[in-house]
């Protein structure tokens, strides 16, 4: 007999090694499904992870991943949807959009790996992180119009920006799904791999990669790039040079500056 009392697992963890931290989401029987339960895990768990950035012994990079081998996330939990009055699809909708927001925020970069499908919450959930990694076994699509629904989680918002208007009109119209390697092909993933452990091992390079550069200038950089996609030229150029100018302000500036001058590898500190 099931002890109901007994404390569930959480949907959602947070593994650190070092300066990398991953972000699981642990539903592997839903297909990583994104109720508002995970919804709220999530927020947790990424405020925790901005909690652990600044400073030289802060995190770096993180990897959002789902558990199981079959699903990023194949989208919102259409069961836990099927009741909803139409105020709580709006809260659900704002959960969602909150998420993406705090992942956008987080001053380090955040790569999704994507093994098996990522469909409606799940491609709009990896959308919010800096860019998409994924195995050649995986696929994409906003699927919402099938259900009588439209993305609610920012896929009319983020996709658009990323595979250009036209594309993601079709995508979304059609709702039809796209394999790994024509996700690639229209900018959707950034790079393909042959599977998990492949993945997850050229992230953590990537990550490693971008550790070695200062993470003042890596988090001004994300900034300026989250405040100024979609926004006019005239005022994203003023966004980029507030940034610049807000560069010079830090020590990894003096930093990098005087370490190039003497033929030096830099140490930076991220302040």
């Amino acid at each position: 007999m099931t002890d109901q009392s007994a404390p569930q697992p959480a949907a959602v963890r947070l593994e650190r090694d070092g300066t990398l931290v991953s972000v699981v989401i642990d539903r592997p029987k839903s297909l990583n499904a994104l109720s508002p339960e995970v919804l709220g895990e999530l927020e947790r768990v990424v405020a925790e992870v901005s909690a652990l950035t600044g400073g030289p012994d802060g995190v770096t990079g993180v990897v959002l991943v789902g558990e199981g081998g079959r699903a990023f996330v194949a989208g919102a939990d259409i069961r836990a949807m099927s009741s909803f009055t139409p105020e709580e699809g709006e809260r659900t909708a704002r959960a969602g959009h909150a998420v993406a927001a705090a992942i956008e925020a987080l001053p380090v970069p955040v790569i999704a790996c994507v093994d098996g499908f990522a469909l409606g919450g799940g491609l709009e959930l990896a959308l919010a992180c800096d860019f998409i990694y994924a195995t050649d076994a995986s696929r994409f699509g906003q699927p919402e119009v099938r259900l009588g629904l439209i993305p609610g989680f920012g896929g009319t918002v983020r996709l658009p920006k990323v595979v250009g208007p036209a594309v993601a009109k079709e995508l979304i119209y059609t709702g039809r799904q796209v394999a790994a390697e024509e996700a690639e092909r229209i900018g959707l993933v950034a790079r393909r791999f042959a599977d998990r452990e492949a993945l997850l091992a050229g992230a953590r390079e990537t990550l490693e990669l971008i550790a070695t550069n200062s993470p003042a200038a890596v988090g001004l950089a994300k900034r300026v790039l989250v405040e100024a996609s979609g926004t006019p030229t005239a005022a994203a150029v003023e966004i980029e040079i507030a940034g610049f100018e807000d560069a010079f302000r830090t020590e990894d500036h003096d930093e990098g500056i005087a370490a190039f001058l003497e033929k030096r590898d830099p140490s930076f500190t991220g302040r």
